[in-house]
């Protein structure tokens, strides 16, 4: 672990500073809460300058709110790094695979027909509406006009979501819709697959043939929408998502991460299935990733697991997309148990950050986040001192950069 010294200094220094960013959010806030109004004028010009009709500008405009949550949320900073075995058994559960294949039941004739049309096998369409909404159990309850316009006079993506706001105005006379209906997520994301308006307007279609696309009431909407999203995005029929496999000892895992082999390549490194099978003799190139580091499981991903990313860019959420679709279509779940894992502070890991930066791995930015850079100097670093070069900060990681 991080040493005890460290740690409780930290602690301590942390507590002020996020005293200290309270208070500055709050005024920052209350600085947003005034000139909200003023904004929205402005917004209102472009607005039908963008080509939202002036009815609509008129009508809707007038009873736009300004949200602090909505700020609030979006300057909000995970406390703690996500470790991949703490994400991964929260969202593969056996709630979301057992009601997973009772939608993939339910809707079998109609998800086969959007296969036969974009290549998108059923049960991945399934996957993410699981992991979006939980099925549509939940779609998010706050108001995606409120939110958009919040966030579309903030400074910090004002042209980002001024765009997505003029598109939901847009798409309310283009799919009757009402601001009522119109509830998501803080961010501006709508319906049962979480569509941004960009989104909703660019990919979502009809499914049920009633001549309206409406994510939120219409469960076949969202499917065709969710697989039309997919097949725009790249998804390669006929090839899985990836798989895991199991690493022979003493493994490269200096070879984890961006490399690309084919699979007959990573089989004469002595990759095998689960099942200590032979990988298919293969041309088909996939990845290697380790998300919970050498202890836990590995696993070979494909073109599609690049498409999935285009949805949702995290790699412990590509993992879930594609592990639940597995086990909605009847699969085994790991072979690999998920190991426990030590766990770091935002803080404490741009501690790790800025000590590698020091010794000359560069990681770039102390932000805390165990993106790509941190991982291959973590790789780099590990591999110079003897260490299994996973790029997962392990204890014994942390101890020796302590001691340098």
């Amino acid at each position: 672990m991080i040493k005890l010294n460290q740690f409780f200094t930290c602690a301590a220094l942390s507590l002020f500073a996020i005293q200290s960013m309270a208070d500055e959010l709050q005024q920052y806030i209350e600085e947003q809460r005034q000139s909200f109004s003023s904004c929205l004028a402005e917004k209102a010009s472009d607005a039908i300058d963008a080509g939202v009709s002036q009815a609509r500008v008129e009508k809707e405009f007038a009873s736009l709110n300004f949200v602090p949550r909505v700020i609030e949320l979006d300057r909000s900073q995970p406390e703690f790094v996500s470790t991949f075995p703490d994400y991964f058994s929260k969202r593969v559960n056996e709630w979301r695979i057992t009601k997973g294949k009772e939608k993939y039941e339910q809707y079998k004739p109609f998800l086969a027909q959007l296969t036969q049309k974009y290549g998108v096998p059923g049960h991945y369409i399934i996957s993410f509406w699981g992991l979006e909404t939980n099925y549509g159990g939940y779609k998010g309850k706050m108001s995606t006009l409120d939110s958009l316009a919040t966030l579309a006079c903030e400074p910090r993506r004002a042209s980002f979501f001024t765009q997505e706001l003029f598109l939901a105005l847009k798409l309310m006379d283009r799919e009757e819709l009402s601001k009522e209906q119109m509830l998501g997520s803080w961010a501006g994301a709508m319906g049962h697959t979480q569509f941004m308006p960009t989104a909703y307007t660019n990919y979502a279609i009809d499914g049920d043939g009633d001549g309206k696309v409406n994510l939120w009431e219409s469960e076949k909407d969202a499917l065709a929408s969710a697989a039309h999203f997919l097949w725009r995005l790249g998804w390669t029929p006929g090839l899985r998502w990836g798989r895991e496999v199991v690493l022979p000892e003493n493994f490269d895992y200096t070879l984890a991460g961006g490399n690309k082999k084919t699979l007959s390549q990573w089989s004469k490194l002595g990759i095998t299935l689960p099942s200590a099978e032979a990988l298919p003799d293969s041309d088909i190139e996939a990845g290697l990733l380790v998300p919970a580091g050498a202890e836990g499981p590995a696993f070979l991903t494909y073109a599609n697991f690049k498409t999935i990313l285009r949805w949702n860019n995290s790699q412990f959420y590509g993992i879930a997309v594609g592990q639940l679709a597995n086990r909605i279509a009847g699969g085994a779940g790991l072979s690999a148990a998920l190991p426990e894992l030590p766990t770091y502070s935002i803080t404490q890991m741009a501690q790790v950050q800025r000590k590698l930066n020091t010794l000359g791995f560069d990681v770039g930015g102390a932000d805390g986040i165990i993106g790509p850079a941190t991982r291959a100097g973590l790789r780099a670093f590990q591999r110079e001192n003897g260490l299994i070069a996973d790029g997962f900060p392990s204890n014994a990681t942390i101890e020796k950069l302590n001691a340098m």
